[in-house]
């Protein structure tokens, strides 16, 4: 059978982008579908404009420690409108590059709306990137759904007057109070954003720690960071409802208490987006959690049809759809083998103030193979040392004890993250404690300190059953 594509991509994010541009590069007749923004969530709605409003939020800390190095500038106060404004020109900078890229590409971009009609046939309808386009049907030889997720609600009632990170994104004004429910990555990098502008925050979440899955002692760490960045934290509570009250929103609290606010920030959880997708006219399948079941190769249950990214049930992080979107176009068009990447040791990051970083496993995911040598170290970063403020910098080494191989490094601290990356090639590489003993470190950093902790802190036996 003839199709008009070898290939189409549905969802023109980073890892769909990615899988079109490397399957174009070995010469396949490609198309890519998008129906909201190029550059999907990461670059509009997430890891992009986060990191800006992130940045925006610290220059106020910043001018403030100045004044321990002998500044005398005051902090001023901040332009929301100017902020927004300056974050969409960027934003539509990248639009624009995506656009470009893919062009160059000699791929063929189908705006709108991708639906299917049969596992080699696509719909695509009018959407709100472009609403006055007529419906054109085309065919693909292999399609792959790179839809990425969105945000979804707790079901309470009042649910329609919380935002999400979507709506975060273009508020008008800066709230002044904000309660924010949920502390995973989101929940916690926007109680810093807010925060750091100047808004009362209110941290609502089930657990005893933030940042569930993560190291338990960074997990202390990260709270006693969001304490000292002056954000209240409600913990072992959940929203029951929320009502409005005048001009204000109160949100219900399980164990009775009653907060107000301006604006109530939902960041519970996000799902894939296959809804409208066509899948029934398909036998793709999903599991209990709604995500696309996939085989080793990205495959669905439909031959010939693909899901990486955030509609699948693996690591929902923008490098690893795009490590996952590069491996797929290799295995399909590639002339060799299609290039690895080690997802164990996938490093990740929370952008808070001070931000969190780790690589490998966990104390406790690590106990579960065995006896495992904990360094430890906790200081005031040089920095800090004038400015006053209560920072600290926390590190740990996770050290599989028969081995000796570090298998895990986790760091809440300034510049964290961009340590973490170099890092992160060293553990692996299963480099060993003798490995990292013997680096020369660079003074004064923070960062030596990961090549001078010489001294076991504790040791951790092997977890039970």
């Amino acid at each position: 059978m003839s199709y008009d594509f070898d290939l189409l991509v549905i969802g023109a994010g980073s890892g769909g982008v990615r899988c079109a541009r490397i399957a174009a590069s070995h010469g396949a007749r490609v198309a890519i579908a998008e129906s909201r923004h190029w550059g999907g969530t990461c670059v509009n709605l997430g890891c992009v404009p986060k990191k800006l409003m992130v940045q925006a939020s610290e220059y106020g800390d910043m001018v403030e420690d100045s004044h321990g190095f002998g500044w005398t500038s005051t902090r001023g106060t901040h332009d929301w409108g100017k902020l927004m404004a300056a974050k969409d020109r960027e934003i539509t900078r990248l639009n624009g590059i995506y656009v470009s890229m893919l062009e160059k590409a000699g791929i063929t971009l189908l705006t709108g709306h991708a639906r299917f009609v049969d596992g080699h046939t696509i719909c695509i309808e009018p959407s709100s990137l472009a609403p006055n386009e007529a419906p054109r049907t085309v065919t693909a030889e292999r399609i792959v759904i790179a839809t990425g997720s969105t945000p979804v609600k707790p079901d309470i009632p009042g649910k329609e007057l919380a935002i999400t990170s979507d709506e975060a994104f273009h508020l008008p004004q800066r709230p002044e109070r904000v309660v924010i429910i949920g502390s995973g990555y989101i929940g916690i990098e926007f109680a810093g954003i807010f925060a750091g502008l100047g808004s009362q925050v209110d941290l609502v979440y089930r657990r005893d720690l933030p940042l569930r899955c993560f190291d338990e002692e960074m997990r202390s760490a990260m709270a006693e960071a969001i304490d000292a960045r002056g954000i209240t934290q409600h913990r072992h509570t959940c929203p029951t409802a929320i009502t409005k009250d005048g001009t204000d929103l109160v949100v219900t609290l399980d164990n009775g208490q009653h907060l107000r606010a301006d604006c109530v920030f939902m960041a519970t959880g996000r799902r894939p987006k296959i809804d409208a997708l066509g899948l029934e006219n398909t036998a793709i399948t999903t599991a209990d959690n709604g995500r696309i079941k996939v085989d080793t190769n990205s495959e669905t249950a439909q031959p010939d049809v693909y899901a990486i990214g955030d509609v699948t049930d693996r690591i929902n992080l923008t490098p690893v759809a795009i490590a996952e979107g590069h491996h797929l176009a290799d295995h399909l068009f590639g002339k060799g083998p299609a290039r690895q990447w080690c997802y164990a040791t996938t490093p990740k990051a929370v952008f808070f103030s001070p931000p969190l970083a780790t690589v490998g496993l966990t104390e406790q995911e690590a106990a579960r193979n065995g006896a495992v040598d904990i360094y430890f170290t906790r200081f005031t970063p040089m920095r800090h040392t004038l400015t006053g403020r209560t920072r600290k910098t926390v590190m740990k080494l996770v050290v599989d004890q028969k081995s000796q191989k570090v298998v895990g490094v986790h760091i809440l601290g300034d510049d964290a993250p961009e340590m973490l990356q170099g890092v992160a090639i060293a553990v692996t590489a299963e480099l060993t404690k003798t490995d990292f003993d013997r680096t020369i470190g660079i003074h004064p950093t923070s960062a030596e300190e990961l090549v001078t902790m010489r001294t076991r802190t504790r040791e951790t036996p092997k977890a039970e059953g």
